[in-house]
């Protein structure tokens, strides 16, 4: 079998501004990444794609807010669902449609894919990570009296839901995975995280959570004991200082040199810092080697040409 790769794309790469969010928008940017996946492809690599979805997401519970008044709200491990679905189909067909371009005997397949979670989490005591759209703080306590949500106030923008956001565990259709990357397929999983689960009674439950992608990518990565983990992202590089006069961009980080910045600061939790921790579990894990770069530049960051990479 080929050398494994697992790659993990943004939600937000599928949506390149404001004015560019319908379907049509989002598919557009899903056959341009899914060029430079194919190229990996070419090159020998097998890949497992998985994706984010959160503005997807927002989206799901936008339309749920408002026809509030006619129809039943989605939940939310179902809102994961259906943008799994969704996305993945969108990478199925953008991936067939360039195997089939370059003449290439390869197929997509997408696995619906839920992540255990442990129920005693303690970020379900600590919710933290805002879903839906921005409300005002009477809409806000009516939702956190009538629905039991946990609202917070945002930087004075208005007040959001936040949901808790546990560790994954475990990938439960891992197997199926395997399965299917041995007999050749291109695996889309594990969209935004997975759909986050809980065992009670030996059943697995659904629940109101939202799982790093990040995090459970390199879950996948180490379980799948991948050669190569590569996450895309809006930059090219990662950096010191970043946006910064001083800024540094990085070419190279050792596994040491990427858990003592991490742990001096230097990469936020809103943005880089979930990656490097994903890469920093993953090489911990035993993995060989991660990228980080822009979508775009996924072949070329392969040939050392831009990106960042991770070694141990």
């Amino acid at each position: 079998m080929s050398k494994i790769a697992v790659v993990a794309v943004g939600g937000n790469s599928l949506i390149k501004d404001a004015h560019h969010q319908e379907i049509s928008d989002q598919y557009a940017a899903a056959v341009e990444s899914s060029r430079h996946v194919v190229g990996m492809i070419e090159q020998g690599w097998d890949v497992l794609l998985t994706h984010g979805n959160g503005p997807q997401v927002g989206f799901i519970l936008r339309r749920s807010e408002l026809s509030r008044a006619e129809l039943h709200p989605v939940p939310l491990d179902y809102c994961g669902a259906d943008t799994q679905g969704a996305i993945g189909y969108m990478f199925q067909r953008a991936l067939g449609n360039e195997f089939r371009l370059r003449g290439m005997d390869k197929h997509a397949a997408t696995i619906i894919t839920q992540t255990l979670v442990d129920k005693d989490d303690p970020a379900f005591t600590h919710p933290s990570k805002p879903i839906g759209s921005f409300m005002d703080q009477p809409t806000a306590r009516a939702h956190q009296e009538e629905d039991g949500w946990s609202v917070v106030e945002d930087a004075g923008r208005g007040w959001r839901r936040v949901v808790p956001s546990p560790l994954p565990v475990k990938i439960v259709e891992f197997d199926a995975i395997v399965a299917l990357i041995h007999a050749g397929f291109t695996v889309v999983a594990s969209g935004g995280g997975g759909i986050p689960v809980i065992e009670q009674a030996g059943d697995l439950v659904g629940i109101e959570a939202v799982i790093d992608k990040d995090y459970a990518a390199s879950t996948l990565a180490r379980d799948l004991k991948a050669d190569l983990f590569v996450i895309t992202t809006q930059v090219d590089k990662v950096a010191l200082n970043f946006g910064k006069p001083d800024q540094q961009l990085l070419d190279t980080l050792t596994l040491a040199e990427a858990k003592e910045y991490h742990a001096q600061g230097h990469f936020l939790a809103g943005s880089m810092g979930p990656k490097i921790q994903a890469i920093i579990w993953y090489l911990e894990g035993g993995g060989k080697e991660a990228l980080i770069t822009s979508p775009e530049n996924i072949e070329r960051g392969l040939r050392g040409e831009t990106g960042t990479r991770f070694v141990q």
